[in-house]
């Protein structure tokens, strides 16, 4: 094959699988309204299962749902006959992949599935199949054609089946109200992990942030900005409110300014009004992005009612990989 032919059969798989996907839109109905409701009223766990290349799909499928908040294993068919139907609990709800919806492996564990009255979904080609008439739940997953020539590779089968599963995943957790933070805590590890990192996890707080009141003479500052060792201090009024800061920037240039008499100036009267701040709520790399575009080393963690709650040093951002 030339490199053109090659690119066209590429072409045409990806054509023939979006299509497949796309044809799925208009198939989503009540039944799938009922399937994410399902799986929401669940007190239990989502068993996913299916054989071959459909079994890999919904290997996928349980990651997804179980990174978005839902409990869910991947249960093989075959290997359930022989012990793992021990793992399967009355309230846990089956999703099943079978685009033939005859699947033998899967069609041997509907005895045991309707004797212990275990829900079940079935996301199938064939909604008149064996599965689907007893299934509790159908999802209609056909598709025109796969993408392979001679129609027996599952391709845009297994490509729709994917993208269902993914759309049950998301609608789920939106019904759930997963948020961003939410998702954080269940990827602690790797790039993601660290794009959604929040503030709070990373501040200085208490003791560790340098604070002095507006009416502080400079030298007492100096001494609190070399304790605390952040290269900045939150300087507040008799409220406890913040006023502005003080960075090794400004005592530069009071230094010069002033000369001899710069320590005897007042924090108030030195400081930067109106600094860059941050709510501890916000992601990391949102505190990152302003420290990086104010050229700054440092941000207040501000509260709503303009009190100093921490402060987040590029340091503290270095120091997680995220730059």
């Amino acid at each position: 094959m030339t490199k053109r032919e090659i690119i066209k059969v590429g072409r045409e798989v990806l054509d023939i699988e979006s299509k497949a996907v796309g044809a799925l839109i208009p198939k989503l109905d009540d039944n799938f309204a009922e399937a994410v409701d399902l799986l929401y009223r669940t007190k239990s766990r989502i068993i996913i299962t299916g054989m071959g290349k459909s079994g890999l799909i919904g290997r996928k499928i349980a990651a997804t749902l179980a990174s978005c908040g839902t409990p869910a294993i991947y249960i093989h068919p075959a290997e359930a006959g022989h012990g793992d139907l021990g793992m399967i609990l009355k309230d846990d709800v089956i999703v099943a992949i079978s685009y033939s919806g005859e699947t033998r492996e899967i069609v041997d564990l509907l005895d045991f599935i309707k004797r212990f009255g275990v829900r079940l979904i079935t996301i199938t080609g064939d909604k008149h199949s064996r599965l689907g008439r007893f299934s509790d739940i159908v999802l209609d997953a056909a598709v025109e054609r796969e993408a392979e020539p001679a129609g027996i590779v599952p391709t845009a089968s297994t490509a729709a089946a994917l993208a269902l599963g993914d759309a049950l995943a998301i609608a789920l957790m939106k019904k759930k109200g997963f948020s961003e933070k939410d998702f954080a805590l269940f990827h602690p590890k790797g790039h993601l992990g660290k794009k959604l990192l929040r503030v709070e996890s990373l501040m200085h707080t208490g003791e560790a942030v340098p604070v002095v009141r507006d009416g502080a003479v400079l030298s007492d500052v100096v001494e609190v900005m070399t304790k605390k060792k952040l290269g900045m201090a939150c300087v507040v009024d008799d409220q406890d409110r913040l006023a502005g800061v003080i960075t090794d920037g400004d005592l530069r240039r009071t230094l010069l300014k002033y000369g001899d008499a710069a320590l005897t100036k007042l924090a108030g009267d030195c400081m930067t009004r109106s600094p860059k701040v941050i709510s501890k709520d916000e992601l990391a790399s949102k505190a990152l992005n302003l420290l990086e575009a104010n050229k700054i080393t440092a941000l207040v963690v501000k509260s709503d009612d303009g009190r100093v709650e921490g402060i987040i040093h590029l340091h503290d951002l270095w120091r997680t990989g995220m730059v």
